[in-house]
């Protein structure tokens, strides 16, 4: 079996080509190019939201976005239990659709960040981590605002219904202030819907599947993708 992938494209994306090599060129994976204008999902098996600065992040960071024609066919394509991963401005977007809970704010430096952080894998029973055999990843970050955002009653039942998914940590796995490169609330650097098949994060798995960009833990993400596909 092949996994049919879609990555959306917006006005601003600029990550959408890093998805589409890793996905077609790294993984040997079917994938193709969506507008966002475009409206038909039928073919496809899970589809990418990619990183960048859509609409230019004029008003908020996915704000705009979020009102594209393909976000209710989106909405249909998540109510389906087909699988979505939002990465960086993707997972912007994502939360201000209502596909996940949760804001986000502006870095708490107030300046832009790119750099590699550690994080910890903490749910290893989703359809994007199955495959990880590391609890600690290295990934790169790059972003303005990544200060994910919940209030208590809503970071309780991320907590409690385990959708916390990633966690921003030291190389030891010490999940401490010192170590969150944002401000995220609990070191949050990505969570997963109630059904498990809508994932948001923050650092860029495309860019770290090949060790000569300083880590492939990136990897086991797409793979843990197609794997619980093909199982399914």
């Amino acid at each position: 079996m092949r996994v049919n992938f879609g990555v959306v494209v917006f006005p601003g994306s600029n990550c959408d080509q890093d998805c589409f090599y890793v996905i077609k060129d790294v993984l040997n994976q079917p994938v193709k190019y969506i507008w966002h204008e475009e409206r038909d999902l039928e073919n496809f098996d899970c589809i990418v939201l990619p990183g960048g600065f859509s609409y230019g992040d004029y008003l908020r960071t996915g704000a705009i976005a979020r009102f594209s024609p393909i976000m209710s066919s989106l909405l249909e394509f998540a109510n389906k239990g087909k699988l979505i991963i939002g990465i960086c401005n993707g997972f912007q977007i994502l939360l201000e659709a209502g596909l996940l809970p949760g804001a986000m704010l502006r870095n708490r430096s107030l300046h832009f960040i790119c750099k590699y952080v550690y994080v910890k894998v903490e749910n290893t029973n989703t359809p994007y981590t199955l495959l990880c055999k590391k609890r600690i990843v290295k990934m790169p970050i790059a972003h303005n605002e990544g200060n994910y955002y919940i209030d208590e009653v809503g970071l309780a039942g991320l907590k409690n219904n385990a959708q916390i998914v990633l966690r921003y940590c030291s190389k030891k796995g010490e999940i401490v202030d010192d170590f969150n490169p944002n401000g995220a609330i609990s070191n949050i650097a990505g969570i997963v819907n109630k059904n498990g098949n809508v994932f948001g994060l923050m650092p860029h798995p495309e860019r770290c599947c090949e060790l000569e960009l300083g880590s492939n833990d990136g990897l086991f993400i797409f793979r843990s993708i197609i794997k619980w596909l093909k199982q399914k």
